[in-house]
């Protein structure tokens, strides 16, 4: 199905889990100001059609692994934002009972496989999880959420080979934004990074991730390979992001117009509400009411992260060791 044809309810859906990581992911933003959250976060904002567009397609047993800009993939793929905001705050009510923080979340019971400070470190996991699915005969598939920088990691490259030649139910979602942290892509990344994929006779998709529909459609025929057991797809999703690389950056490498314009030109939300307004799929009093929903809900969830206790000592070396035997 085509992302214009989706019902009421599916397109609400979308808008939703967008609206929600903007308005999470600005509102982590402005906490961070205050100096109650430690260390530091990387923000996922200006992206939102490219997590949701993907993860929409995905179920409870699918899994997703991410990277360190992981908030949006999390809450598109169905993780409690009031235990993501007081995971992020530290707290003992978090995910990660406050151990993960911004940039180690993970639930296992949603599919996901959690955020990951190595760049390049998720594409391995990705393909466990795919390879899981094959042997056990289950229909399951795996994304995995990579950036442009990741592009050149030899972990990638030896996953993607990795996963044609065993033919692995598993999508290679890259989120180009130009940027590997404060360089350039096109200073580091040679070719276009679907010859990549076409070099290995991997199926391929280039699509605009500003537009929720077209990311949504590219996943659609990825997915429907991969459950046939077709194999991989790699989809080259170029999306701005709106904010620096991490909440320290100055971001001075992007001038003042260039971001203005991003923000200007380039919004997924504004973009998604023009079309279904345009093609009268929803009105506009409905996408108003799903703002001031999310709004609640994210001034509920900080304010309940806020009150949270912090992890107990007695805490400290759980989750840390496993015993397989």
């Amino acid at each position: 199905m085509s992302g214009m044809q989706l019902s009421r309810e599916k397109l609400l859906e979308a808008y939703h889990l967008m609206r929600t990581i903007r308005v999470f992911e600005d509102r982590v933003s402005s906490e961070m100001a205050s100096g109650d959250i430690p260390g530091n976060t990387h923000l996922y904002a200006g992206q939102e059609a490219s997590a949701v567009g993907v993860c929409m397609h995905l179920t409870q047993t699918d899994h997703i692994a991410s990277t360190h800009r992981g908030h949006g993939h999390s809450i598109a793929k169905g993780c409690d934002v009031d235990g993501m905001m007081a995971e992020i705050f530290g707290k003992d009510t978090g995910i990660c009972r406050g151990k993960g923080g911004s940039m180690h979340i993970a639930d296992l019971s949603k599919g996901m496989l959690g955020a990951n400070g190595i760049v390049g470190g998720g594409p391995p996991l990705a393909c466990g999880a795919a390879l899981t699915a094959q042997v056990l005969g289950r229909d399951d598939v795996s994304v995995v959420f990579t950036g442009d920088g990741a592009i050149n990691q030899g972990t990638t490259a030896e996953s993607m080979n990795l996963a044609q030649v065993w033919k692995l139910p598993v999508i290679f979602a890259v989120e180009d934004n130009g940027f590997g942290e404060a360089t350039a892509s096109s200073f580091v990344v040679a070719g276009e990074i679907v010859k990549r994929a076409d070099a290995l006779g991997m199926a391929f998709a280039k699509v605009d991730g500003v537009d929720f529909f077209a990311v949504y459609d590219a996943m659609a025929e990825a997915v429907a390979r991969a459950r046939r057991g077709e194999g991989p797809t790699l989809l080259h999703i170029e999306t701005p992001r709106y904010y620096g690389h991490f909440s320290g950056d100055p971001d001075n490498y992007r001038s003042a117009e260039e971001k203005a314009a991003m923000r200007r030109d380039r919004d997924c939300l504004t973009t998604f509400r023009r079309r279904v307004g345009e093609t009268k799929l929803l009105a506009e009093s409905d996408l108003d009411a799903v703002d001031a929903e999310v709004q609640a809900q994210i001034d509920s969830a900080v304010k309940a992260a806020r009150a949270a206790p912090q992890p107990s000592l007695d805490t400290l070396t759980t989750d840390v060791y496993v015993r397989y035997v």
